[in-house]
């Protein structure tokens, strides 16, 4: 019984994109086109991040350049040393 079921939403949904390809209507909303640019908006920020990370990556790879290390500045404190 079940089965029947899922195969008869599995045609109905398809049945419906197929119209809506048809009919040139992909969206039934506003608030489908709000959703749909809200998604490519997240999907944008993601491959934006993404594409930082990378670029940070290869600059400090490239640029292999040794920093001048920081000087201690104060009295050392032995006791806190092992």
């Amino acid at each position: 019984m079940e089965q029947r079921n899922l195969a008869q939403d599995f045609e109905n949904q398809f049945n419906d994109v197929v119209s809506r390809l048809q009919s040139k209507q992909f969206f039934q909303s506003d608030w489908d086109i709000a959703s749909f640019a809200l998604f490519f908006i997240f999907i944008g920020v993601v491959l934006l991040l993404v594409i930082l990370v990378l670029i940070r990556c290869c600059c400090c790879c490239c640029c292999d350049e040794e920093k001048p290390r920081r000087r201690r500045v104060g009295i050392e404190n032995m006791a806190l040393e092992r």
